[in-house]
């Protein structure tokens, strides 16, 4: 007994922490290529100038395929897991709703509208002389998409029906559909290479990482958590009713377009960069309400752990399940949610009853 409530005293963070940084280590050594120890120790040669002006010979291929290809896809997994995690407590605090979820309410779905809008069009503009603009233009025009959806889905769930939870979802529906229309207009429209690109939003892949990438998830996950620190407790007084939260002081309004804001910011680039990958954002909140309770001081960082750690089992399974082809991380993400949903929609009717 004193062993287990030693282990009881364990933070969760700490347990989280520590699986992950094993699911690390476990999932760079899995993959169509073996990687030695050999290739590890090739890696400061990446570093090394005067390397990589010699020959390509002197650098093993594990090295290259370590540092170009495998770290920085496990690492995005991670940061777009958080992002996501993230994103989805905001949203289930912000709705006061434990089934809200980016996906679920349609901000996914916008931002993938808006990015297939963006495949389609701008292949027929001639804008190859402002290439780097243009290479920045997807992601900022999925965060618009995820941020007017926000606000749209904001608005009209309290110009239908305030407080219910049947008219969020119902919204959240009807954007998915017109969005699912949208994107389906775009596929039909789009010629060979489109194509390839839409698939790769509407089934989620982080295959194509890059540092660049990594280092703006990363860059954005920290301002984020800084910003949302100081806001965690009105937070929690939000979950008591937004009448009661304006008589201890807090500016509902404000509150709600920085949750907003960071929801459309968080899910927006996700999609932006690695397509729509669903329910990690409803998983991870809500199995860390289950182990800590509602307290958002502890909910907010926890699911961002936890989200993390699940993208990355899902990209894990995906890349070793079919060697050497590949699944895309979507599917198991909705492979895992899925039934997950169904779990949550009878405990909630359970609970009615």
């Amino acid at each position: 007994m004193s062993h287990l409530r030693q282990l009881q005293r364990i933070p969760p963070a700490w347990w989280l922490g520590v699986a992950l940084s094993l699911m690390l280590a476990f999932a760079v050594q899995m993959g169509a290529m073996p990687v030695h120890l050999n290739d590890w120790l090739d890696l400061p040669k990446m570093f090394d100038w005067s390397v990589q002006d010699k020959p390509t010979q002197t650098l093993s291929a594990g090295a290259h395929v370590l540092f170009n290809l495998r770290v920085p896809r496990l690492l995005l997994a991670v940061l777009v897991g958080a992002s996501l995690g993230l994103s989805g407590a905001l949203t289930q605090s912000l709705f006061r709703n434990p089934l809200a979820e980016p996906g679920l309410l349609g901000v996914s779905a916008g931002a993938a509208c808006a990015a297939a809008l963006t495949i389609v069009i701008l292949s027929e503009m001639p804008l190859a002389v402002i290439a780097p603009v243009r290479a920045w233009l997807l992601p900022l025009a999925a965060f618009a998409g995820a941020l007017a959806v926000c606000f749209a889905l904001e608005q009209m769930a309290r110009w239908m029906a305030p407080g219910s939870i049947a008219a969020l979802l119902l919204t959240g529906i009807a954007v998915n559909a017109l969005a699912g229309a949208v994107i389906g207009l775009c596929t039909y429209l789009a010629d060979d290479e489109q194509l390839r690109s839409l698939s790769f939003w509407t089934l989620g892949s982080v295959a194509g990482a890059q540092w660049l990438w990594i280092w703006l998830f990363a860059g954005l996950l920290g301002t984020g958590y800084c910003r949302l620190r100081h806001s965690m407790q009105t937070l929690n007084a939000l979950a008591l009713g937004e009448a009661a939260a304006r008589q201890i002081g807090v500016d509902v309004p404000g509150l709600r377009k920085q949750v907003i804001v960071w929801v459309a910011l968080l899910a927006g680039l996700a999609v932006a960069f690695c397509g729509m990958i669903s329910f990690v954002g409803l998983i991870a909140p809500h199995l860390v309400r289950l182990w800590v309770g509602p307290d958002q001081r502890q909910v907010l960082p926890l699911a961002m752990l936890l989200g993390g750690l699940l993208l990355l089992v899902a990209d894990t399974l995906a890349r070793v399940v079919a060697v050497p082809a590949e699944i895309p991380v979507g599917i198991f993400t909705a492979l895992i949610g899925g039934p997950f949903f169904f779990l949550l929609v009878r405990q909630a009717r359970s609970q009615i009853s």
